[in-house]
């Protein structure tokens, strides 16, 4: 172990007694050694980047000039990023590459939207009695911006919170996940190099209950950014009162393999999809509906496809499947799986844990009511469920409380259609997983999946306040 880490609070590093080990998913060794925030270091934080929002107003050319420089330092040290990325969260080589190529572009389409932040006009002329003013609104960014991220993408998911809020002219403290924590600090040390003033960046690290909820509580912090479950995205509306909200929450992606689908591209698409960073994204394909004219098809292609998935080591290049951030949430895949077993569930793959590792399963002969269709499993395990009518299927799909994105396998146009219009969820992909996301297009959902969009454009409108200015001329 050679990373020992600390706190980046108002623009200095700081070391604190209370120490994290921030463990390889992997072999199980100890990767780093990070600071601890307590309530005196949540408390600096938060101040920084109030004092800094008051008295240091950032211009739209220079946010831009700050955030594209990150983007040009990620791109040099992307290997370094990578191997970082691969050690904290277990994301196989590929798929961590990737990741830091998507941040490359998410702070650059952030830093693009700085220079075109703008309001509107507003024809109150044509109201009787205000023939002499005219009227025009301006886009003000709120103040501090609270960022709570997730484990499983600790590069690409902390960017799309901070690169808007930046963008937009706030500051931010963020709390990154604390099983990957690393890959955070490594950014900010970035943002210095790029010359972001001191206090516009806090990096704290720390658990929910403790760190997460004193920021919460602390009312200098004006929006709030989370993405993690829907239980601790609805008792962060409840202790927030007011504060504006961007919920990215749970979900359990469907996808429809209709009785026109393109049956081998369908497999193959799903059979990587599903199982990819052992299923830890909010949109990983968990319920796929297959109409029961393809089933057999489908599910034999399906599995023919799966025999490609290397199952492995995460620095191996050609490894797909890695492990789970940890063992505990092997256990508790493996404990999900076996439920619906004895439930009458039937196993065509897959099925077994070693440590932090879970097989590629695909189970059949589910119900909704089993944990495995009704919750995100959030692991590598796929449900296949049969339908015969595509309305009565739309209908199952839409019982769920979750709705991110979903997808639909068809050559049929005025079925996509239908689906399009009638299937709940913040996006349908269409002849694509569920799974698909570039980062400049709008992502959210809807129900208990979280209100708000992410993408640069789309978060600075969440992050930043119009404003009506009236002219009585």
């Amino acid at each position: 172990m050679n990373n020992q880490l600390n706190l980046f609070i108002d623009g200095e590093w700081i070391e604190t007694n209370d120490k994290l080990k921030v463990l390889n998913k992997y072999s199980g060794e100890t990767y780093a050694e990070v600071s601890k925030a307590g309530e005196r270091e949540v408390n600096k934080a938060i101040e920084g980047a109030e004092k800094a929002f008051k008295q240091e107003e950032l211009p739209p050319y220079k946010r831009y000039e700050i955030i594209k420089k990150v983007s040009e330092l990620l791109q040099e040290e992307k290997e370094s990023f990578t191997d970082s990325i691969i050690s904290e969260a277990g994301k196989p080589r590929k798929q961590a590459s990737t990741e830091v190529d998507r941040a490359i572009q998410t702070f650059e389409v952030a830093a693009e939207e700085a220079k075109r932040i703008s309001g509107q006009g507003v024809p109150v002329e044509a109201a009787p009695g205000s023939e002499n003013r005219m009227a025009f609104t301006i886009r003000v960014p709120v103040g501090v911006v609270g960022a709570i991220t997730p484990f499983n993408f600790p590069l690409n998911l902390v960017a799309h919170k901070i690169g808007p809020a930046l963008a937009a002219g706030n500051s931010v403290v963020l709390k990154p996940a604390s099983a990957t924590p690393v890959t955070s600090l490594k950014l900010a040390q970035l943002f210095a190099k790029a010359g972001l003033p001191k206090g516009y960046l806090q990096v704290i690290i720390g658990s929910g209950s403790e760190v997460g909820k004193q920021m919460q509580e602390d009312e200098r912090i004006s929006t709030y950014t989370f993405t993690g479950s829907a239980e601790i995205g609805l008792k962060l509306k409840q202790n927030t009162g007011l504060n504006k909200l961007i919920l990215e929450l749970g979900n359990n992606s469907p996808v429809i393999v209709d009785k026109d689908a393109a049956i081998d591209k369908a497999a193959e698409t799903l059979a990587v999809a599903g199982f990819a960073y052992a299923g830890q994204t909010c949109i990983t394909p968990q319920r796929i509906y297959v109409h029961q004219n393809v089933l057999e098809e489908f599910q034999e292609k399906l599995l023919d496809q799966m025999q490609n998935l290397k199952v492995g080591d995460p620095f191996d290049e050609d490894t797909v499947v890695g492990p789970l951030i940890s063992e505990e949430e092997a256990k508790r895949v493996e404990n999900w799986v076996d439920t619906a077993v004895q439930a009458g569930a039937n196993i065509l793959t897959g099925g077994k844990r070693e440590g932090a590792m879970y097989e590629p399963t695909v189970l059949s002969q589910v119900t909704k009511d089993m944990n495995v269709v009704s919750k995100e499993i959030f692991g590598p395990v796929v449900t296949i469920i049969p339908y015969s009518d595509l309305q009565s299927c739309i209908s199952e799909v839409n019982e769920s409380p979750y709705g991110l994105q979903g997808g639909i396998f068809t050559e049929n146009l005025d079925t996509a259609f239908y689906a399009a219009r009638n299937v709940k969820v913040g996006g349908l992909m269409v002849n694509d997983s569920s799974q698909y996301r570039v980062d400049l297009m709008p992502y959210g959902g809807v129900k208990d999946s979280g209100w708000g969009k992410e993408g640069p454009k789309f978060s600075i409108e969440e992050m930043t306040e119009e404003r009506l200015i009236v002219l009585n001329l």
